[in-house]
Parts: structure tokens; C-alpha cells; sequence
């Protein structure tokens, strides 16, 4: 039998064979389609109703309203009426309304499990790798005809193995691995590839860091971003009401990847990615200095819950530097409120933290933004010029550890000082 790696497995499965070959076209048959306020029906309405078209199955389609909201103009208002008056009239079942970031609200509600082949209009769709499907993002007329006809072609793509033995140190997260890997390889660095993320220190993340490691597989140019489900990923379904799923066949066979590289988690220092690009990364402390007025904590990447937990870490019993704001914008109504169940929202509060809507916000720069010649840390994935704010904005990445602390000190921070 040949070796299959986990993402030629699950092309062989959407596509109804027994293997699929690297470099091969097959057709894959869609369990789920996503897509948001801004990518779904103000583009999808006006095509379908020139086709006559109509949606193959609504029951696999999910619809997010989070780029848009809280609605801040008349144009914000309109789109967002848009997508919630076509998703009345195609009477669609699973509609998530300014609850949360889609990339974090559509697991949480149980669509994404092992085995299933995905798609979503928007770019960092592949955070669906993290459970072991296969999901990436499509544009516009793209998704026109997976939603009339459930179906997509797909190269299949050779699989770069990003290996992580050992174990984090504290204030050290999964956004430092991604920033770093990013850093080495470059935006292109995965090409049409599938990156999967293996070893001990990715098996010991909870899922939520998973989540973050898929999902900045498309700042690596990757298609996909997959890790291999275990009893971890079995737990958190279990406990966001998905259907029980088989986690066996899902795993690459030895020896599979067309290219691995290994590394050692112990030895990573919490990464900062500098204007204005998510490769242009460095450890923290060779910008120890930088003197910010901003701290972000938000979008799918940089605010779940366990991002919630690592800044209030940082920040018990302290309070953030005279002339910082602190925003915090939970990537769900669900993290939100489970953080403030557990008092992680308070420790936040009480360090000055300002509670921002559960949306994408700034990050997506629709509506909110930062100002000019503001310098701002933030978790989120990307720090392009003129995407948060104007062209002047200086945007600085890491994570919720290396935010938080830099909050506190008015400056960028080495989380670790805190900590320790």
C-alpha cells in the first residue's frame, strides 16, 4: 500500500477513493460550506439569482455575521441586512448572528470534525485543520459553485511536516511557534502545500492553541493546515456537542511527508512580528524598548479563551502602563462568558482591560480601526500596512503572553520578566 499522509487520506475520502496521489486532480463532494457577512450573500445573491440557481444543501451550509458587526456606517448596515435577509428567505438552519468570530463559533458549535473535507470564504478558514479536517478558503465564485452543486476540485497537495519536540515555557504559546516558523519560511513558505503540525509540544496544546497553529498555516501560503486528531480533540467535541466521530484513520502513515523539519519547542523565545509583515519576526527581546500606546487582544487568532487565560497570567494583581489601553475582544460570546464564569474577565478588568464586541473588529479593518502613527502590539495574524489603520499605523504580532506584558510596561515586553 503506498504512504499516505493525513491530507491525502482525507482526499481520498471526500473524493470516494482509496488513495489519492500528490499532484493529482481529484473532485471532493462538500460536507460543509462557511462563509461570513462579508464574503456570503452580497456577493452569492446577485450570481445565483442571474443563474437561477439554487443552494444544493442547506443543511451543510453555515453563515457567520462577524465582519461587519456591531454595525458602524450605513454601508456596514446594509451588508449585514443583506446577509440576514437571504439567509430569512433561504430559510437557512445554522445562522450565528454577532456571536463570535466564525473560525472559533463554527467549531464551538460542532461543525468541524475529523474526517470531514470543508471549505470557507475566507482566508483563514484552514483553523478547520486543527481538527482534523481538511478546510481551506475559497473566493466568491468559487463558493457560487460549491453551494449549487456541493462539489470542488482540489490538487492534492504534498505535505510539509513541521515537527515540535519538547515542551513550551511559560509565556511562550503557539502563536510564538507560528510567528517563528513564518519568520524562517516566509509567506510563501508552504506554497500549495499542506502543513502539518506534529510532536510532543503540539500534542500537549489544548485546543484552542491548535486552532491558532492551523490557522496561521495561511500566513505560511499553506492550503491547509492539519493536525492529526487525538483525545484531545475527542474531549472538546464531545463537550461542544458534536456527533461522536472514529479519530483512527486519521493520522499520516510514517515516512508520508514529502518534507519535514524538526524543532525544539524548550528552546523558543516568545516571537514578535514588526511592521509589516508576519515574517518580519524576531524574538521579543530584540525589541524590548519599542514604546507602544496600544495593546490588542482579539481576532480568531490571538483572543480565544486560552488567550484570555495567558494575559491574565501576565496581568493578576498589576495594572497597564499610564497611557496604554488595553482592548480586549473575546473571539467569542462563548470565551467571553466562560472567562468571566471563572474570573479571568475580572483579573483583566481590574488591570484596565476595556471590553470590546466578539467580532473580527480592527482586525479585519472594517469599521474600528487604530489611528495614525499610533504603535500598536496586538495578537492578531497579520500587520499589514494600512489593514488596522492608516499606512502610518505601526502594528506589531505576538501573543496574548507578550501583549499583555508589553501592556503593562508601556513598551514591548519579554513576557517571561513577568512571569518569573
Amino acid at each position: 500500500m503506498m504512504k499516505q499522509s493525513l491530507a491525502q487520506k482525507l482526499l481520498a475520502r471526500a473524493s470516494g477513493r482509496d488513495a489519492a496521489r500528490v499532484g493529482e486532480i481529484v473532485t471532493c463532494q462538500v460536507d460543509l460550506a462557511m462563509f461570513h457577512d462579508s464574503s456570503g450573500p452580497r456577493r452569492l445573491q446577485p450570481m445565483l439569482e442571474e443563474l437561477g440557481a439554487t443552494l444544493w444543501d442547506k443543511s451543510k451550509i453555515v453563515l457567520v455575521m462577524d465582519h461587519y458587526v456591531p454595525e458602524r456606517s450605513d454601508d456596514a448596515r446594509r451588508i449585514v441586512r443583506i446577509a440576514r435577509d437571504w439567509a430569512r428567505d433561504q430559510q437557512l438552519p445554522h445562522v450565528y448572528d454577532s456571536i463570535g468570530i466564525c473560525h472559533v463559533v463554527v467549531p464551538q458549535h460542532g461543525h468541524i470534525r475529523p474526517g470531514l473535507f470543508c471549505v470557507g470564504g475566507d482566508s483563514h478558514s484552514p483553523t478547520g485543520g486543527a481538527f482534523g479536517a481538511y478546510m481551506f478558503g475559497i473566493g466568491s465564485t468559487e463558493m457560487l459553485g460549491v453551494v449549487t452543486t456541493g462539489e470542488i476540485w482540489v490538487k492534492v497537495p504534498r505535505t510539509i511536516r513541521m515537527r515540535w519536540d519538547g515542551r513550551l515555557a511559560p509565556g511562550v504559546a503557539a502563536k510564538d511557534m507560528m510567528l517563528a516558523l513564518i519568520g524562517r519560511f516566509g509567506m510563501n513558505g508552504g506554497g500549495y502545500q499542506a502543513v502539518e503540525f506534529a510532536g510532543d509540544a503540539v500534542r500537549a496544546l489544548p485546543m484552542h492553541e491548535r486552532m491558532t497553529l492551523a490557522n496561521m498555516s495561511a500566513e505560511l501560503g499553506a492550503q491547509v493546515g492539519l493536525i492529526a486528531p487525538d483525545a484531545v480533540t475527542r474531549d472538546w467535541l464531545a463537550a461542544h456537542g458534536a456527533p461522536g466521530v472514529d479519530i483512527a484513520p486519521w493520522f499520516s502513515d510514517e515516512g508520508s511527508a514529502d518534507e519535514e523539519h524538526g524543532f525544539d519547542a524548550s528552546a523558543l523565545q516568545p516571537q514578535v512580528a514588526a511592521p509589516f509583515s508576519p515574517a518580519n519576526t524576531r524574538p521579543a527581546s530584540e525589541l524590548a524598548g519599542v514604546a507602544i500606546q496600544t495593546a490588542y487582544i482579539g481576532a480568531c487568532t490571538g483572543a480565544k479563551l486560552e488567550d484570555l487565560r495567558y494575559a491574565a497570567q501576565v496581568l493578576r494583581g498589576r495594572h497597564v502602563a499610564a497611557g496604554v489601553r488595553l482592548l480586549v475582544a473575546p473571539a467569542s460570546h462563548a470565551d467571553r462568558d466562560e472567562a468571566q464564569r471563572e474570573g479571568t474577565w475580572q483579573v483583566l478588568a481590574d488591570a484596565g482591560a476595556e471590553l470590546l464586541p466578539s467580532a473580527c473588529g480592527v482586525c479585519a479593518g472594517y469599521g474600528d480601526s487604530f489611528g495614525p502613527d499610533e504603535t500598536v502590539i496586538s495578537s492578531t495574524a497579520r500587520n499589514f500596512k494600512g489593514r488596522m489603520g492608516p499606512p502610518s499605523t505601526q502594528v506589531y504580532l505576538a501573543s496574548a503572553y507578550t501583549v499583555a506584558a508589553s501592556a503593562l510596561a508601556g513598551r514591548i515586553a519579554d513576557p517571561r520578566e513577568v512571569l518569573s
